[in-house]
């Protein structure tokens, strides 16, 4: 198969693999008995242990030439883990199988990255995410409409079959991609070479501690994650709890509403970069996470979903494009690439793994209204950030780093 296609069909199936059974978790385990601060304390533990495993992930998809092999480990161990809820439903055995999860599926981000730049190489790289993104939103988009309606007219058994398909057509879809496709040495950001040997060129990883605009960028992702990746799972709750809607049927219409507008952004997310730029374009993803909050607070309805939802949408599906594409321009030239999209996804991820915590505390004690507000107003922080270092943040965005100095990255 055309590396193109195969690419993307990975990026479609992998979608509901990586979200294992993603929201669903928080309604099954609710169903089970479970209230909502021990589901958020759940979820963060698996959030921890994915954050502390991105960072050597991205470190093993530099060094390995054996990137398919690690996309198809990692897809198996997490479906795997995400099937073992359906019989175990004790706090140890959620909680390890949420780590599991986590821990298996930190590879999978910098690989599908890695392996898109291997093929494609830099030229080429934002146009192709670019297109992932779409394969991706629309997986989750199907996936989640399918676990929806089986949900609702099977029961939650049907959305763990689900799953354990998407796993094995993802794993195919790995297996088409042709070994021979992938420049291992372009992987990571290195210039396309035949000799193994280049690879002594790589810079040291100091060079992602001294690369400021990268520091910002992962801080400004940090509170944007902390206040957006409770906000999903607590809506489905307050509606659920408030009996306006079924618990499988009212998730799934979360996800779609958000992912069919993750669709269209990630469709124009190219376009809008050549027009606006980066920081402009990742501006507008800070812009509409306190809006959502406020919005999610005054409407905990079931029509509420869709105002919530597509605000979700812009902010997720602009981002998917945008940030690992400004990695690739940052780490341009070092080598460095995917361990740099592991460090930018291990420091956002702390934040998305405190979120739940917080958002199921706050909901616990003082209601939901009052965790979207909370959430929405600690998401400002990236806002402020962001704008506070916007000269040298516009000026790093615009550097292409396999024209620029070295000493540039530190700017």
């Amino acid at each position: 198969m055309n590396p193109q296609y195969a690419l993307e069909a990975l990026n479609f199936f992998m979608a509901d693999v990586q979200a294992g059974i993603g929201p669903f978790l928080g309604v099954f385990l609710q169903a089970q008995g479970w209230h909502t601060d021990a589901i958020g304390t759940v979820m963060t533990l698996g959030g921890i242990a994915g954050m502390l495993a991105t960072s050597p992930a991205g470190a093993l998809v530099d060094a390995s030439r054996y990137k398919r092999g690690i996309i198809v480990t990692a897809g198996v161990m997490t479906t795997l883990a995400s099937l073992v809820l359906w019989v175990a439903h004790s706090y140890w055995m959620v909680a390890a199988s949420q780590i599991l999860t986590a821990v298996t599926g930190a590879a999978l981000g910098p690989a599908l990255a890695g392996v898109t730049l291997g093929i494609f190489h830099e030229r080429g790289f934002d146009r192709q995410f670019g297109r992932n993104q779409v394969a991706n939103h629309a997986g989750n988009v199907v996936g989640a409409a399918l676990s929806g309606w089986l949900g609702w007219r099977y029961g939650f058994g049907a959305i763990f079959a689900l799953a354990g398909g998407f796993g094995a057509l993802s794993v195919i879809s790995t297996l088409l991609i042709r070994r021979d496709s992938i420049d291992h040495d372009s992987a990571r950001g290195l210039a396309a070479t035949s000799s193994p040997q280049e690879h002594e060129h790589a810079s040291g990883f100091r060079v992602l501690l001294t690369c400021r605009p990268l520091l910002l960028l992962s801080a400004a992702l940090a509170m944007f994650h902390l206040g957006n990746a409770a906000m999903l799972p607590l809506y489905g709750l307050a509606v659920v709890a408030s009996h306006k809607g079924d618990p499988s049927a009212f998730t799934a219409q979360t996800i779609v509403v958000a992912q069919l507008v993750m669709v269209a952004a990630a469709c124009v997310a190219n376009r809008l970069i050549e027009r606006l730029g980066y920081w402009r374009v990742i501006l507008i993803t800070f812009l509409a996470l306190p809006l959502r909050g406020l919005v999610a607070a005054m409407f905990i309805t079931a029509w509420g979903v869709w105002p919530v939802q597509a605000l979700d949408g812009v902010g997720a599906g602009l981002q998917s494009v945008a940030v690992p594409a400004l990695v690739v321009r940052l780490l341009q030239g070092t080598g460095r690439v995917n361990v740099g999209q592991g460090v930018v996804m291990t420091v956002q991820g702390a934040g998305a793994a405190l979120s739940p915590a917080l958002g199921g505390m706050l909901a616990q004690h003082f209601g939901y209204a009052t965790a979207f507000l909370v959430l929405g107003a600690v998401s400002t922080g990236s806002l402020a950030l962001w704008l506070r270092f916007g000269t040298s943040l516009k000026m790093a965005c615009g550097i292409r780093r396999d024209r620029a100095s070295p000493n540039s990255l530190t700017t």
